[in-house]
């Protein structure tokens, strides 16, 4: 556990995919502690916890968001403290439908309507079920929204990289979750039953992180971000990039997103990567279809896209 700004601890854990690691932190009150994210559900998650909290006592969890390095280990951190577990309205919602009965079949059939290949469709299986079991999140967690104040922290919602994505604010520190990340960009992909535009959201959550021009982000991977606003500006310059990209990928006629993905990420990828790419790349192509710039028909078996 490492005091990353006065009062504010962090505690970074090992994932066994993508990005290997994920920092929770730990905030210093009068009342108690309050833990924000709780990494995956792992089958060690309770005794990692217990080391960590050895002589704290937590007054409260609070969630970022649903995914799964963040929530997954939720209901055992309540457990072992008995502190109640705050989560944002709009990502409990999503959280249910993300990790509750038949969502790994609902996002397949998504998949492979937006192209991606029958094996790859196939294999989904067995690793949504995987994933699944490390993700323990509140069963009845208490909502909160924008505006709320969560002690003394200013709750804000900056959706993209999640439909409900919250932070806190406070004295200039942001604690970010996967907001804004450095050196790597978050994934702003389009998922079922989700947000249309979530591309729109998260260049709208940048420029109200550029307004705010806290002092330091606090995030989810990675190193904190000294100068939120200057790299809140460079990863929207990252995406209208990545915009001319992907409609450079449908300028010679219609493709899935999936085809598309492969010219907008040309280096061979794991296949669990490939769908977070698939992903981000339909992100991109409903941007640019509300822009007037390319056409969704989603006529037939797979979606396509073409220019406009």
């Amino acid at each position: 556990m490492e005091e990353i700004v006065p009062g504010v601890f962090r505690v970074t854990f090992a994932i066994p995919f993508g990005i290997d690691h994920v920092h929770c932190y730990l905030v210093a009150s009068d009342d108690g502690w309050t833990v924000v994210d709780t990494g995956l559900g792992l089958p060690d998650a309770r005794e990692q916890w217990e080391r960590v909290l050895d002589g704290i006592d937590v007054a409260r969890i609070f969630i970022t968001h649903f995914h799964p390095d963040h929530v997954g280990g939720a209901a055992d951190v309540a457990e072992l403290t008995g502190a109640p577990v705050l989560q944002g309205t709009a990502d409990y919602a999503q959280c249910r439908r993300a990790w509750g009965d038949g969502s790994a079949e609902r996002l397949a059939e998504y998949m492979r309507r937006h192209g991606l290949p029958d094996a790859d469709v196939a294999r989904m299986g067995h690793e949504a079920a995987l994933l699944r079991a490390a993700v323990h999140a509140a069963p009845d967690p208490q909502l909160v929204d924008e505006g709320d104040s969560v002690d003394g922290w200013e709750v804000i919602h900056l959706p993209g990289h999640a439909d409900g994505h919250l932070v806190l604010l406070r004295d200039g520190v942001l604690i970010a979750g996967d907001t804004i990340l450095t050196p790597i960009t978050p994934a702003v992909g389009l998922y079922p039953e989700a947000r249309e535009n979530p591309l729109a959201d998260y260049l709208g959550s940048l420029s109200r992180i550029a307004e705010l021009a806290p002092r330091v982000a606090l995030s989810g991977h990675g190193k904190p971000v000294d100068d939120p606003a200057g790299r809140a500006r460079e990863i929207a310059a990252h995406h209208e990039e990545r915009l001319e990209h992907t409609a450079a990928s449908i300028a010679e006629g219609p493709r899935s997103a999936y085809a598309a993905s492969l010219h907008v990420f040309p280096e061979p990828l794991p296949s669990v990567v490939r769908r977070f790419a698939l992903a981000e790349t339909r992100a991109h192509l409903e941007y640019l279809t509300v822009q007037g710039a390319a056409r969704r028909d989603d006529g037939g078996d797979v979606v396509v896209y073409e220019a406009a």
